[in-house]
């Protein structure tokens, strides 16, 4: 299967200039030219350092490390804001809004309590994001060659959605029993305090139910969040390069190109949030309350009762995804792992349509 992988990347369009450098007789008068070193600077700094083989199985393992540290960290860091987001959820009445949510709960548990559910959501989103991001790259060269050079320049927003979905799908998999676990721990007061106490606790009063209940909404929420998260970085980044930053990306510095990233992530941070938003009240609600389904929790809620607490979900969301493409991003600098550029349009398909 891997192999398959590899040469598949191999013939990918996203692979470029990944490609490794070849070094012969003719090619050295080259050296001589100032415009031919730049077109093949990177190709060539990709050589000298040794970097990853873009597709290879380390690639796509090393992004899927890449993928645990980003999203891990991250959401663990916001634990605060997403304990007050859900009692928000869950109890606007008694929390009213994200201030008062968190002089309410700071009140009552102290400061000690506002990072209650660290555990599940250290490991659970750790699972997903290797998922995620792993299976990304994995789903974008894959469909990327099914679709051939020119269609997946064309149609790359699209390849974008449909390789973030198709991830995303797995990685709500792997999430959904700490995400319940999470969600009981920081809502229903005197369940548990700790991950080891809410497992047992859940699979006796419900049995494996209880951790796979609000998968259908969990894929509901998470799959247009990623599939906006991926195509809209990507789409971000390349305008950009093309219509803000000053000069080519291949001219910028690792730091200024960083900086690009967290821009793009928090932009792209803001949508994600607004079009996940409902399916995540949802599932907050639904990890409350026992033997509702989804439907039920809806027509409770009702059309505005689905948009409580969004603004602190955007606040949060906005920096939790411009922070994980930092973090990727700088995961990928340290690992020496391929960042393809911007793609840009095939030679054959520039002649068919009389572009210079």
């Amino acid at each position: 299967m891997f192999s398959a992988l590899l040469d598949a990347a191999r013939n990918s369009p996203f692979k470029t200039p990944f490609t490794k450098a070849q070094c012969d007789g003719a090619a050295a008068p080259a050296a001589e030219n100032p415009k031919s070193l730049i077109a093949s600077g990177r190709t060539l700094a990709a050589a000298a350092s040794d970097e990853v083989e873009f597709g290879s199985t380390q690639f796509y393992l090393l992004c899927g490390v890449g993928g645990i540290i980003s999203c891990g960290s991250t959401h663990t860091f916001v634990v605060p804001l997403d304990l007050v987001k859900c009692r928000l959820q869950v109890d606007q009445a008694k929390y009213k809004n994200l201030f008062h949510g968190f002089k309410v709960s700071v009140a009552e548990e102290g400061a000690k309590g506002l990072v209650k559910g660290w555990a599940p959501t250290f490991f659970g989103y750790s699972a997903q994001g290797a998922f995620k991001f792993g299976l990304y790259e994995v789903f974008k060269v894959q469909y990327a060659n099914l679709l051939g050079e020119e269609n997946a320049y064309l149609y790359r927003t699209w390849l974008y959605l449909a390789a973030s979905a198709s991830a995303e799908f797995f990685a709500d998999i792997a999430l959904s029993p700490m995400e319940a676990a999470k969600v009981k721990i920081q809502t229903m007061p005197g369940f548990a305090g700790t991950l080891r106490e809410a497992f047992p606790k859940m699979m006796g009063e419900e049995g494996i139910t209880a951790f796979y209940k609000g998968l259908v909404p969990l894929w509901c929420r998470q799959i247009p969040y990623t599939m906006m998260k991926f195509a809209c970085f990507e789409k971000t980044v390349e305008l950009l390069y093309a219509y803000v930053v000053p000069k080519p990306r291949d001219q910028c510095s690792k730091g200024e190109q960083l900086l690009v990233t967290f821009a793009a992530g928090y932009i792209a941070g803001v949508f994600c949030a607004i079009v996940s938003h409902p399916a995540d009240v949802v599932v907050s609600k639904l990890n409350q309350a026992k033997g509702s389904s989804a439907f039920d929790v809806a027509k409770q809620l009702g059309f505005m009762g689905m948009w409580n607490g969004l603004m602190p979900r955007i606040i949060m969301i906005g920096t939790l995804t411009a922070l994980q493409w930092f973090i990727y991003d700088g995961v990928k600098v340290a690992l020496n792992i391929p960042r393809p550029p911007p793609p840009e349009m095939p030679e054959s398909l520039k002649k068919k349509l009389g572009v210079q």
